[in-house]
Order: structure tokens, then C-alpha cells, then sequence
């Protein structure tokens, strides 16, 4: 007879994101049941501190019950609505021009997707039409950092540049490209920022003078990269290379997905140096999590050229089934007015606070480099600080993190190489910070005698 718990049907069904299958059939699901704020509770009773916000994206904390009687009512007035033909609903119209009021410089046209991957994918295709629209046919080729993330979809993990998103899926493709990253902690050049904002519009002047300037459509950069380990640049790297794009004659697209609404203090992570990009992609905090939404915005002057590229009534032919959906647009407007309402406010103070917490991890034995911007955060552990050499591969210390934080009702991300990753919710108290901090200590110490 079938065992129908939720673990044996798991195993049996359920193929999850970046896990090893094998591995996880063995260890079976954690099933998480409810949150709470900060806060979330699994099956077998643990209360957990979120550190990690669900996956970087429930920014303004769970159990919101605005969020939820917003959701409620469009379900009951209007659950669904094409953007299709020309239809459309009231809450995507007025999501679109808030995010075209609060985002920065003239990206006041907004495509909705149902996440970061789709709205990377997306601004693919749009700087594609772009740049056919204006004849300059050969522009097809993408620069990126390494360590960047844009997804794991067919031509986002191409720009991503992680090994693991990229073995036995065939990418990066002919026309994807990677620049070194302005790790702080790892680059060449050492620490000082200046050395590395010149090396890195060097290695992009490089970069496309060797594919040709006249092939190039693009760079692509988180203003803090993510996924990669949580790498801050240093400050005004985003503005160097904003103008290294426009010298090179080359679209500037910021992707936004992890950073954007307070996550890193402010509304978009541009504000820190007033970037101007030609695209900006969001998703995750937009909707802060309660419901899938992404989206990409594009500048005026990338808009117009679209818009005017077909013959009158040529249809653009990119479209979603879900995109602008009623439902996730009016959650959307609910966590902006959340924002509005004094979220923003607690990352920039708690945010602070937060910072300063961890940088009390630096002289700790197995701690290398610890990083922050506001509410997004890493402590690196190294095997060695003078060598800065990482873990051998069979210490296993990305699982051993994940067990010990488990064991001190802890998430955070636990990275391959012995990172551990923070983005908890920008509703988070600085008392909640503090016993987060302790979390911490107790789970260093437990891999400290390990």
C-alpha cells in the first residue's frame, strides 16, 4: 500500500529547484507550514528566523492579512485578465505607473513577467528588436560579470555565470560573454576600489573591442551580486561602468531582481549612485513573494524605437499568458503601499544596524571576508585567512552550514564554497537582528568543532 505522506509523495513526485535529486530523495523534504513576520514554522513544530526572506523576496515579512484581503478581492472581482488585444485590468495599469513614477531615470514603460528569469529573457528579445529596428543588425552579443545570476532559464543561465547552471545544459552560448567580477575580497587588483573600477571598464573596453564594438548589444550587472556569493562592488563601480556602456555605444541593463524594493536600503539599489539604465528587471520583492510577478522596464528612448520598428497594427510578437496578471498586480500595489508606509524606512536604520552586527564576525577564526549592503549580507568562511584557500569539496560545508543553522532554528543560504548568505525580511526589528547574530555565533561554532 502507497505511503501518502507529504515526504514519501514527494520524493516519489516532486522535482525541485537546485537540489541534487538523489541526494534529496535520501534526505527527504522539509515542509514548512506557516509564517509569521521573520518567522516560519515547519511540520514538525521548529519555529525558524527567516534569514533569507524565502528566497530573497518576502520582503515585507509573512502574514500580512492587507496583502491577503488584496488578493482576496481581485480573486473575487476579477481573478484573471489577458493584456492581450488590447484588454487589460485596473490593478496592472496602475502597478505599471507606480513603478514607472518610482524607478529610476526615464524607464516609464513597464512589460510584466512572472519573474526574474522571464524578465531577463524578456529585455533579451527587446534589445534584440532594438537594435534590428535601428539596423545595427549585428548587434547580438551579451557581456556579463563572472559570478553574476540572471536566471536559469534557456538564455538567462548563459548570462549567469556559475558553473552549476551552466554543466550538461550546453551554455554559454556563442554570443554570451563574461567579464571577472568586482569581488572586493578576491580581485586581482586587491581590495582598493579604485583599482578595481579601472580594471573592470578596462576588461569591458577589452572585452568588446575583441568580439567588435559593432557587435556588441549589451552589458548586464547586478548592483550587488546575488547568487554569487553576495559580492558588494565597490562604490561607484555601477556609475564606471553605466559610462564605459554609453563611450562604448552599448545598452546598459541593471538587473534589480534580488536588490530592488529596500533591500538594499533604498527603493532600487540604482538610487545608491543614480544609474540611469536602458533596462531594469525586477521581481521577488515586487510582490514580496505572496504571489509570481516580474517585470521589465525600459527606458523612453528604447521604447520609442520599439514602438515605431513594425508597420501600423504589426503586432510586437513577445507576449505571456500571464503577464500583468490581475491578482499579482494588485499585491504588487498592496506591499508598494507597505513599502511607502515605512518598510524603506526600517531597512535604511535596521539595515545599518545589521551591518555593523556582523562586522563583530571578522576576527573570528574560520571568517575571511564579511560584506554587506542594508538587509543583503555574506560571512565567507575560508580554510585558511592568510591564503584566503576555501574548503576541499568533501568537508561538505555548505551542508554542514545548512544542518548546524537548521539545528538553531536559523535559514540563511548556505553556498557551495562556505558562504552563508543573509536577506531576511525588511520588516525585521533590530532586537530580531540581534538573535539572528546569535544564531549565527552558535552555528559557527558548531562547524568551528566539527
Amino acid at each position: 500500500m502507497l505511503d501518502n505522506s507529504l515526504e514519501m509523495l514527494d520524493r516519489a513526485h516532486l522535482v525541485h529547484p537546485v537540489v541534487a535529486l538523489r541526494e534529496h530523495e535520501r534526505r527527504g523534504v522539509t515542509v514548512l507550514e506557516s509564517g509569521r513576520g521573520c518567522y516560519l514554522t515547519d511540520s514538525r513544530g521548529n519555529e525558524l528566523l527567516d534569514g533569507f526572506a524565502g528566497l530573497w523576496c518576502v520582503n515585507a515579512g509573512y502574514g500580512h492579512k492587507s496583502i491577503v484581503a488584496a488578493a482576496t478581492e481581485q480573486m473575487e472581482r476579477l481573478p484573471y485578465a489577458t493584456g492581450y488585444f488590447h484588454f487589460g485590468s485596473a490593478p496592472a495599469i496602475r502597478l505599471a505607473a507606480e513603478l514607472a513614477e518610482l524607478a529610476p531615470g526615464s524607464l516609464d514603460h513597464v512589460f510584466f513577467t512572472l519573474g526574474g528569469s522571464d524578465a531577463v529573457d524578456t529585455v533579451i528579445r527587446l534589445v534584440r528588436y532594438y537594435w534590428n529596428a535601428r539596423g545595427e543588425t549585428e548587434k547580438k552579443h551579451f557581456i556579463a560579470l563572472e559570478a553574476g545570476y540572471h536566471g536559469s532559464s534557456s538564455n538567462g543561465s548563459g548570462l549567469t555565470a556559475l558553473p552549476l547552471f551552466h554543466d550538461k545544459f550546453d551554455v554559454p552560448l556563442p554570443w554570451q560573454h563574461h567579464i571577472p567580477s568586482p569581488n572586493p575580497y578576491r580581485h586581482p587588483a586587491g581590495p582598493d576600489g579604485d583599482a578595481i573600477i579601472a580594471a573592470s571598464t578596462r576588461a569591458l573596453r577589452d572585452k568588446v573591442a575583441e568580439i567588435g564594438r559593432e557587435k556588441v548589444a549589451a552589458f548586464i550587472m547586478e548592483p550587488v551580486q546575488g547568487s554569487g556569493g553576495v559580492i558588494v562592488p565597490p562604490k561607484g563601480f555601477g556609475k564606471a561602468m553605466e559610462a564605459t556602456c554609453r563611450e562604448l555605444g552599448i545598452l546598459f541593463i541593471v538587473d534589480e531582481v534580488i536588490t530592488a524594493f529596500g533591500r538594499t536600503g533604498p527603493m532600487f539599489a540604482c538610487e545608491h549612485e543614480g544609474l540611469s539604465p536602458d533596462f531594469l528587471t525586477i521581481a521577488k520583492g515586487l510582490t514580496s513573494g505572496y504571489a509570481p510577478m516580474g517585470a521589465a522596464l525600459m527606458a523612453d528612448h528604447v521604447y520609442d524605437v520599439i514602438a515605431d520598428a513594425a508597420p501600423d497594427g504589426v503586432p510586437m510578437g513577445h507576449g505571456f499568458t500571464y503577464s500583468g496578471h490581475p491578482v499579482s498586480a494588485a499585491v504588487g500595489l498592496e506591499v508598494l503601499k507597505l513599502y511607502r508606509g515605512g518598510l524603506i524606512d526600517n531597512a535604511l536604520q535596521v539595515g545599518a544596524y545589521f551591518e555593523d552586527r556582523l562586522r563583530g564576525f571578522e576576527d573570528h577564526p574560520l571568517v575571511g571576508d564579511v560584506r554587506a549592503k542594508g538587509l543583503l549580507a555574506a560571512i565567507e568562511l575560508v580554510a585558511d585567512k592568510t591564503s584566503k584557500a576555501k574548503f576541499p569539496a568533501e568537508r561538505k560545508i555548505a551542508a554542514k552550514l545548512a544542518e548546524a543553522g537548521y539545528r538553531n532554528k536559523l535559514i540563511f543560504r548556505a553556498f557551495a564554497d562556505g558562504t552563508l548568505g543573509f536577506a531576511p525580511p525588511i520588516c525585521i526589528t533590530e532586537g530580531e537582528v540581534d538573535l539572528l547574530i546569535d544564531r549565527v555565533a552558535a552555528t559557527l561554532r558548531e562547524i568551528s568543532e566539527s
